[in-house]
């Protein structure tokens, strides 16, 4: 699967989602392909996160991707299920925009409530496209990636420094620099590889074209 000069999308429900499930890949192709991350929610509702908004711009940045190409939007966390429809109505909004080749979202394996609204409603407003889901550890349970992509040595360090830059969440074992790079290197394994991104498949949409 070619990921040069594609559009790519990444949607999460909180800040630093997108970065646990695919920060590898993220830092992988930014650059050479047209990438836009979407957080849903901004957490600002939690005064012991005030901070998390602007550390995932810092996030972002590590992985190359720019200030402009990060979407923070403002639907309450714990409260997607209420709020269905409005994040159904802007995904579909964003959809008619961008015109993603491909969206990444959260694992249908993932038991968070939000993360789980997200997932439905990305399948919902992305109809006629490929959708990939990403694994976010403290909440997947039973995920099995079974679309493995390959990353790099400083794919892998790009992606823990970028998670580093979230020093409201310095204490959270999910964070672990060595937790990081354990995943990585088992989804490698699966792929005979040194390292990879995994991911679970939730749509595949292909086009198959004569050989010129």
């Amino acid at each position: 699967m070619n990921f040069y000069g594609e559009k790519l999308l990444f949607i999460g429900a909180h800040p630093d989602d997108i970065e646990i499930g695919a920060g590898a890949l993220l830092a992988h192709v930014a650059g050479q392909a047209d990438v836009m991350c979407l957080t849903l929610s901004d957490n600002q509702k939690n005064p012991l996160l005030r901070n998390v908004v602007e550390e995932h711009y810092q996030s972002m940045a590590v992985l190359g991707v720019p200030r402009e190409k990060v979407v923070v939007q403002t639907f309450e966390t714990r409260n997607f299920t209420r709020d269905r429809q409005q994040i159904l109505e802007s995904l579909f909004e964003l959809n008619q925009g961008y015109r993603p080749a491909m969206v990444f979202t959260h694992s249908q394996a993932d038991m968070h409530q939000d993360h789980g609204v997200v997932t439905m409603e990305t399948l919902r407003a992305f109809r006629g496209t490929t959708v990939l889901g990403f694994d976010v550890l403290r909440s997947s349970h039973g995920f099995f990636p079974h679309f493995l992509v390959e990353v790099s040595e400083q794919d892998v360090r790009r992606k823990i420094e970028a998670l580093s830059m979230y020093r409201t969440y310095a204490d959270k074992y999910y964070f672990d620099a060595e937790v990081t790079r354990s995943a990585l290197i088992r989804h490698g394994a699966l792929a005979e590889l040194p390292y990879a991104e995994g991911f679970d498949i939730l749509r595949i949409v292909s086009r198959f074209r004569r050989a010129t």
